[in-house]
Formats: C-alpha cells, structure tokens, sequence
C-alpha cells in the first residue's frame, strides 16, 4: 500500500470527523476511531476504516493499533483529537472526575503515542499531531481540570518533540479557539451540574451561557477549518510546531502574553461576564 496511513481519534463528531474526511480527501488510508462507532456511519461510506477506541482502555488502543498494522502495514500520522471539557470549580469537581479528565485528554492520547511510536521509529518518519486548545495557553473561570490537561499536553508535546526529532518523526500542536462542535455544549452542561448551585453559581451560570449563548454560537469556526489545517501540517516537509486556529485563537493567546496575570484574570471575568465580587 503507498498512500500514507492516518488514525484519527475522536472521530465520530466534530474536529475528528472533519479531519477524517480532509485526510481521506487527500489520498491518506484514514482509519477513524471512536467510541461510538455507530456514528461513523457516514465515514465508512465514504471509504474510511472505522475502529471502536476507547482511550481509558489499553486493551482497546493495543487493539487499534495492532489492527491498523495488520492492514496496512504502517501508520505515518496520529491525530490526538479523542477529549472533552470537564468543568466546574476545583472546589466542586470530585477527584474520580478530574482524574477521567486527565485519563481521556492526556493519558490516552500518550499511551497512543506510546503504541505508535516504535513503528514510526521503524520507517524513521511520522507525524504526530497533538490537538490541545488555546485553552493550553489561556486560563479560564471554573475550568482548572480542563485548562490543567491541556497545559499538561503542550508540555508533554514540547519534551516529545526533542526526543525524536533524531528519528525523522515531527510533533505538532494544534490550538483551536472556539470551533461549532459538541465539546462547547458538553462542557457547559457539566459546568451546571457541578456548579450551578451553591456558592459558585453566580459564577458558573454566566460562564455557560458564555459558552453556549447565540452570540458566541454565532462567532464559532467551522470544524473543517481545523481540519485544513491538520492536513496542511501532515503534508509540510517542515511544519510548524504549533497552529493556533479558529475563532479567538490567535487574539487570545496574544493578550494572555501581554497582560499579567491579574489584568487578563480581569479581562477575562469581563469577557465571560462574571463578577469579581461574591455574590
């Protein structure tokens, strides 16, 4: 088989299936993993490989792997797309909780880095492409758990980077700002049931409709822009190490480096709508 071989996870929605259908597009053996597999429904008609993956479960991404290098022989890209934004104050979010943040937004996708790696090794190529968020370089009110795994990914794609640079395999991080998908609405909701009484409520209520409000609907990218963007870094002799793309990327991440620390904790109560005072 020539055409370059692709696992992208998180695919059954969103930024995952958008990248699927960019990648295929473009001539790439895309394989789309995802837990719900009946979802993919419209990928696999369209020539695309779909795989159950479950990415707190290691038997499952062995099994992934193992059955792409079963068919195709290789793997030359990893999109980590698999996540999702657990949010709510530190004080009201349950440890088992935070740890089924970390386990599906970091854990996961580098025990499948892990898994893929030595076969990258092997044919001294490969492109990792590691889907972290603005929100890896920006912080936001009641979302610690969130903001915490993926500041975790930058670094860990970061230290990942210089490591096997030597073995011809880039790492590229790819940023999103606020993209039209599932996540926004999912994590609001969790955002509401952890916080949406007591003592955080007057924070929690306005910080939701921040996410999920029409305004902000309104502004959000398209996932197939992100999507463009993944092709282009895979397809680069030499990609950038990071892409910050959609809706407030780039401007937020800006002011995040200009102001201080308390002028953007500032900006961004004003932002979201949410008072410095208690209620």
């Amino acid at each position: 088989m020539n055409s370059k071989v692709a696992l992208v996870t998180g695919a059954s929605s969103g930024i995952g299936a958008a990248t699927a259908v960019k990648l295929n597009s473009l001539g790439y053996t895309v394989y789309a993993a995802a837990r719900r597999v009946e979802r993919m429904r419209d990928l696999a008609k369209a020539g695309i490989t779909v795989l159950a993956l479950d990415v707190t479960d290691d038997a499952s991404m062995r099994a992934c792997v193992d059955r792409i290098i079963s068919l195709s022989g290789r793997i030359d890209v990893l999109v980590n797309n698999a996540g999702y934004g657990s949010y709510g104050a530190v004080e009201d979010v349950s440890i088992n909780e935070a740890r089924a943040q970390f386990e599906v937004n970091v854990f996961g996708a580098v025990r499948l880095i892990q898994l893929v790696l030595p076969h990258m090794r092997r044919s001294r190529a490969g492109t990792i492409v590691n889907i972290t968020s603005m929100g890896g370089k920006i912080h936001t009110p009641l979302g610690a758990w969130y903001h915490g795994t993926k500041f975790a990914l930058e670094a860990i794609s970061d230290c990942l980077r210089m490591e096997v640079q030597p073995f011809g395999i880039d790492v590229v991080v790819v940023e999103p700002g606020g993209i039209r998908t599932e996540w926004a609405g999912i994590a609001a909701d969790k955002l509401i049931e952890v916080s949406g009484n007591g003592a955080y409520a007057p924070q929690a209520q306005p910080m939701a409709e921040s996410m999920v409000g029409a305004a902000s609907r309104k502004r959000q990218s398209l996932p197939e822009l992100v999507a463009s963007t993944i092709a282009e870094a895979v397809k680069a002799r030499r990609p950038k190490t990071r892409y910050a793309v959609g809706f407030g990327a780039k401007p937020m991440i800006f002011m995040r480096n200009l102001l201080s620390d308390r002028a953007f904790d500032g900006f961004m109560r004003m932002a979201t709508g949410i008072s410095g005072k208690p209620a």
